[in-house]
């Protein structure tokens, strides 16, 4: 079978970034005709570098995937696997659905890397202890610190993709021993998946929704006007005069309601 071509399309390449130096370092040799950018960490610089890279140059970037590495939040993920994310979720909004998964997931498993799939969440700091569990306990697998905020410079219809190398798990988190070994294993990691990340080939538009983020939606309460029946005036009856309890002034009225015992 003969390779894909590299990048997004002929005429439109992938946008291939990354937040750190070490990551584009890992990237580098296998971008090919993708164009590697890389951002700087968290979601300001992210928002920033994408918008400025998409607005650079004579080819528009046909679709953006944005790798590095992350975190695990929750158990059955190792250092050095990789994690393509379904959708994206952060603190602001609803989650952005990323469906365009399948091939590349396929790609990956088939350069040898032990791939897991699911929703990924951008925070605004390391994310430790307690609030890994939280996250977990909501659905989420994996956190960075840059996806969400670099899916909201994209224009519309625009597809996406994010992949993650996991370097710390909740049994081992960051500064703790054994993290550079865990580190130098993520980086080959992300190594060895770069020619596949530049080979991405988005599904054609037609098949395919770009990632939006959703919006709460609230509806007003709508209020109901009493309704009120005219009532008929009550006609007045005349009421019968209530019988006799004098027994004494009426025998046999007494005689008949049973308070006196009748005569011989």
């Amino acid at each position: 079978m003969s390779p894909e071509p590299s990048g997004a399309t002929a005429a439109a390449p992938l946008l291939l970034a990354c937040a750190l130096g070490a990551e584009r370092f890992a990237l580098r040799a296998g971008a090919g005709s993708a164009r590697l950018v890389c951002t700087g960490m968290g979601k300001d610089r992210a928002r920033r570098a994408v918008s400025s890279a998409l607005a650079q140059g004579e080819r528009v970037p046909g679709a953006l995937l944005f790798a590095g590495f992350g975190a695990a939040v929750g158990p059955g993920i190792r250092p050095g696997d990789a994690f393509v994310a379904t959708e994206v979720r952060d603190a602001e909004s609803g989650p952005a659905v990323l469906p365009d998964t399948a091939a590349l997931v396929a790609a990956l498993r088939g350069s040898g890397l032990t791939v897991h799939t699911g929703p990924l969440f951008t925070a605004d700091r390391v994310v430790r202890g307690d609030r890994r569990a939280e996250l977990h306990a909501e659905g989420v697998l994996a956190v960075d610190m840059e996806t969400s905020a670099a899916l909201r410079a994209l224009p519309a219809g625009m597809p996406a993709a994010a992949v993650r190398i996991v370097v710390d798990t909740p049994e081992q988190e960051l500064l703790r021993p054994g993290l550079l070994l865990h580190g130098f294993r993520a980086w080959r990691a992300l190594r060895a998946a770069a020619p596949v990340l530049a080979a991405w080939q988005p599904s054609p538009p037609s098949q395919l929704k770009a990632p939006q983020f959703t919006t709460p939606q609230f509806t007003t309460p709508q209020f109901t006007t009493p309704q009120f029946t005219t009532t008929q005036p009550l006609t007045s009856q005349p009421m019968a005069p209530p019988p006799s309890r004098n027994s004494a002034a009426d025998p046999q009225s007494a005689h008949q309601e049973g308070t006196v015992p009748p005569h011989d």
